[in-house]
């Protein structure tokens, strides 16, 4: 019996995606307000995901299926990021305040700015 490499690489990518998507999923439930669970959402679940879409692309008969599934990737690095951030400022800008603050910079430059368009 004789096992290719590649396959094995393959699916090694592919089981630690997973496991990072699982503990995405767990962050997702178990945080206590929106701003951890958007965290978890993004860190994990970008990684995991990342990590099986490597793994796909390893395991792809063709060229151009990895070259799909890489682009695939390179938009989900792109995006995941982008729309959790956006998603956190307007939680932020609709009164919806994290659970634990150690400093907010944030509602010091909002009003700042308030102020200003006021004068």
């Amino acid at each position: 019996m004789r096992i290719e490499v590649s396959l094995v690489v393959a699916y090694t990518f592919m089981v630690v995606g997973v496991f990072f998507s699982i503990t995405s999923a767990l962050g997702i439930i178990r945080f206590p307000d929106v701003y951890a669970r958007i965290h978890a959402g993004t860190k994990a679940l970008t990684g995991g995901a990342l990590m099986v879409l490597v793994g796909a692309a390893i395991y792809a008969p063709t060229w151009q299926a990895t070259a799909k599934i890489l682009l695939i990737a390179l938009f989900f690095v792109f995006t995941n990021p982008l729309s959790s951030h956006a998603i956190a400022r307007a939680c932020f800008r609709h009164g919806i305040r994290p659970k634990i603050v150690f400093k907010d910079d944030y509602s010091e430059a909002l009003a700042n700015s308030k102020e200003e368009i006021q004068s």
